[in-house]
Formats: C-alpha cells, sequence, structure tokens
C-alpha cells in the first residue's frame, strides 16, 4: 500500500510532536513500524543531502529542498 506525502508528514510530525516511539506512532495510526522507520531515513537523507557545509542535520530544522 502507498501512502501519501501528506499522510507520510502528519506520521512523523506527531511523533516528533508526542515525543512517540517508532513502533508507539505505528499503532496510533496503524500502520507497520518499518513505514515508519523507512519515512524517517527518506527525511534524514533528504535533509542531509540538502544542507551546506557547517549546517545541522537536525530534521527539525530541515528546509525544503527544490
Amino acid at each position: 500500500m502507498s501512502y501519501s506525502i501528506d499522510f507520510r508528514r502528519k506520521v512523523i510530525s506527531t511523533r516528533e510532536e508526542e515525543g512517540l516511539s517508532i513502533r508507539e506512532t505505528a499503532k496510533q495510526f496503524r500502520i507497520g513500524p518499518a513505514s515508519v522507520s523507512r519515512w524517517i531515513k527518506a527525511l534524514l537523507n533528504k535533509h542531509i543531502l540538502c544542507c551546506t557545509p557547517g549546517e545541522t542535520t537536525d530534521p527539525r530544522n530541515a528546509k525544503s529542498c527544490s
């Protein structure tokens, strides 16, 4: 099953805002924990590729890449 980008963003932002574990987040949204983990990893990888040297790699400070 493929989930929309909006849904993925909602899952990740809820996890961050509520301080949930991957497992807790997955249970709350009734999805597999592997999906949550994969989306977080993809977000981190995207952010790291978008950073300029010396910038933080904290995904909460991520800027959108064009």
